[in-house]
Formats: structure tokens, C-alpha cells, sequence
């Protein structure tokens, strides 16, 4: 049985040193968005007060295709006019994916955001777990014992 999607629980936690046109810090409205692909995303709330420090500590849960090689993180900050970009950063899958990580397997990661000209603009500090459904657990142990024996 292949699994087409997995899903993902992302804390949001917080963030540092962003700066709006490379010299003013952010001043308050800040708020992340984590994709997936095109038709998976979800957004924390905004902070109103950490300013160029904001803090979010808020867990998304978000759909993550097979397919996907990549995460995208973004961090804007609401205008009148609707949000504004103040950095982004793609997470590659194989940061917390695969490999020989234990089932549901909890990592801390921090990554440099960069501008739209590509210029480093602040760190984002979030955790991921890959969430594994039940009955795929249990499907895992049924097969390390046989599940078909009966007393």
C-alpha cells in the first residue's frame, strides 16, 4: 500500500531580526505561511507586539503530497493593502522526512529567511513532526507479527 500523502504537524514558534527594506525592523503584524504545494497551505495568526521578534508558538497541521521536495515557509507582515513579504524560506522534505528518523520523530529546525532580492532577512524557528495515521502503525506491526493468528 503506498501512501499518497502524509501529514504534517508544524509549530510555528518564532522569529528574529526582520527588517523591512533592509534597515527598519518590523514593527508588528507579522505572520507565517507554511505550503506545502499549491493547494496545501495553512497561516498563523498574526503577532501584534513582537515586532521584529515576533512569537507565534502555533501548531499547523498541514497536508504534505508524496511528491513534495520541498517546504516553503513565508513570513509577511499585513498592510492596508493586504500582507507584504518580509522573507521566505523552501525547507527541503529530507530535513525531517525519511532517512533513519523514528516514527513521529520531533525536530527543532531554524533557517534564514531571505527577501524577494534574495538578501537575508531574519531566522524562523518552528518544529516538525511527520504525522504517521494508525492504521499505517498498525499495519507495520501486523506485518513484523503475523495479525491473521488468532487464539
Amino acid at each position: 500500500m503506498e501512501t499518497t500523502s502524509r501529514v504534517l504537524e508544524i509549530t510555528v514558534i518564532s522569529g528574529e531580526g526582520f527588517l523591512e527594506g533592509r534597515r527598519r525592523p518590523v514593527k508588528k503584524n507579522a505572520f507565517v505561511i507554511i505550503r506545502t504545494d499549491s493547494r496545501n497551505s495553512r497561516t498563523t495568526k498574526m503577532d501584534t507586539a513582537g515586532g521584529s521578534y515576533p512569537v507565534w508558538n502555533e501548531k499547523l497541521a498541514v497536508d504534505m503530497p508524496a511528491h513534495a521536495g520541498f517546504l516553503t515557509v513565508e513570513v509577511q507582515r499585513k498592510t492596508q493593502s493586504g500582507g507584504r513579504v518580509v522573507g521566505g524560506a523552501r525547507i527541503p522534505v529530507s530535513d525531517f522526512a525519511g532517512g533513519y528518523f523514528p516514527v513521529n520523530y520531533l525536530h527543532f529546525l531554524s533557517y534564514r529567511l531571505r527577501d524577494e532580492r534574495g538578501e537575508s532577512n531574519g531566522i524562523i524557528n518552528l518544529s516538525v513532526r511527520v504525522k504517521v495515521p494508525e492504521n499505517a502503525i498498525n499495519a507495520a506491526a501486523c506485518g513484523a507479527v503475523s495479525c491473521s493468528q488468532q487464539p
